[in-house]
């Protein structure tokens, strides 16, 4: 199952002074985190170790790490079980999906498009506080 398609972002209404790459940051960092924190898929445990040493060395960015090593596709393969069950109910479900809400409210302030986050691991160590607090709170009534 595909959760998310960078490309998805950067048709349509994606602001023209931007690189296609912005369409990324936000799954990115929600990857990111996700891995870090071992919600991985064996696709990165056992397939691809390098490319998750990458990332927790912290050489490349959550965004660039994405486009990168998962081809600009946020699928069920990224993520463990527990991973995918996590992401379907603070990433993907429609009634209880508060990831965007929390990215737009922690880092796009002032910002025309939420698009125009920057890359980076300062956005990374803002919003992983509140993607944690979610967790912990999901888990608490899913674990």
């Amino acid at each position: 199952m595909k959760y998310d398609d960078a490309s998805w972002h950067y048709g349509g209404d994606f602001p023209s002074n931007l690189p296609n790459e912005a369409g990324a940051t936000h799954i990115g960092l929600f990857v990111a985190w996700c891995l870090l924190n071992d919600l991985g898929g064996e696709l990165y445990l056992e397939d691809f170790p390098e490319d998750l040493e990458e990332l927790k060395a912290q050489t490349i960015t959550p965004g660039a790490w994405f486009i990168a090593a998962c081809d600009e596709k946020f699928t069920d393969e990224d993520l463990s079980e527990e991973g995918n069950s996590f992401a379907d109910f603070y990433y993907q479900d429609e009634k209880t999906a508060k990831y965007l809400e929390d990215y737009s409210d922690i880092l796009s302030e002032n910002m025309e498009s939420l698009y125009e986050v920057p890359d980076s691991w300062d956005s990374y160590d803002k919003l992983a506080p509140a993607i944690k607090k979610r967790f912990d709170s999901w888990k608490l009534t899913n674990g």
